[in-house]
């Protein structure tokens, strides 16, 4: 068995004294383990960084094998020094991506990771499109939200809350009584041109990171990973009032 795809590392653990075994996101293969000969060396090891792209070559005698990678080509981990936000943005990223099954192909949301990751320096640019992206990632898992409409009356105007039982849209009207037990709305959910001001982005993680934990961490017995918390940290020191 063999293939070529393109791929975004999402992690390396060593395999033995030298080898590696990492774990990339690929464009048409989805998720994907494989030992790199040499990937705990010098040579290699900066290479097979989360968040670099490279280009993978997957051998294996029979597809349910753990196979063999070669072919790294490109680097893009070393930009993320120069902001604390972007460290933290791969982790967070490349953990949420992990939760994917393995060799389950998901092209569109690999673009999508691609992009954040070549914007990730820019803290105004790409903290309202992590957050698309984490509702993204739970619409690929079966936990899409539902924010088209009012869930009590069906209508689409005004619509400012988030059911935490349903995970759909409510308008202000219907949801005024309940309020209290709500979750806001931010509007750049909604509406994709709208540049969102900071407290708005707040709002949009705090809504994802409920969701997050309630359809794909507390079933798996984990918990927010810290990754995520010191992003939002460092977003809010480059972004005053983000979270």
């Amino acid at each position: 068995m063999q293939w070529t795809d393109d791929a975004i590392v999402l992690g390396a653990k060593r395999h033995g004294e030298a080898n590696a075994i990492l774990d990339l996101m690929t464009r048409a293969h989805g998720r994907h383990l494989g030992m790199v000969r040499g990937g705990a060396g010098s040579r290699l090891k900066p290479i097979l960084q989360p968040g670099n792209g490279i280009s993978v070559t997957w051998r294996a005698r029979l597809d349910e094998h753990l196979g063999n990678y070669t072919e790294p080509v490109n680097l893009r981990a070393s930009e993320f020094f120069s902001a604390p936000h972007a460290i933290y943005g791969v982790g967070h990223l490349s953990a949420l991506m992990r939760l994917l099954p393995e060799r389950d192909p998901h092209g569109q949301l690999y673009e999508v990771f691609e992009h954040l990751l070549d914007r990730l320096s820019d803290a105004h640019a790409v903290a309202p499109m992590v957050v698309r992206f984490e509702l993204q990632l739970l619409a690929e898992l079966g936990f899409g939200l539902d924010l088209a409409e009012c869930a009590a009356t069906g209508t689409t105007d005004e619509l400012i809350f988030v059911s935490p039982k349903s995970g759909r849209a409510v308008s202000r009207e219907a949801g005024a009584p309940y309020a209290q037990r709500m979750l806001p709305l931010p509007g750049f959910l909604r509406d994709a041109a709208e540049d969102p001001p900071s407290e708005a982005v707040a709002a949009g993680f705090a809504l994802t990171g409920f969701f997050l934990e309630r359809f794909l961490l507390e079933p798996r017995g984990l918990p927010l990973h810290d990754e995520r918390a010191h992003f939002i940290a460092a977003l809010r020191r480059a972004l005053p009032r983000v979270a």
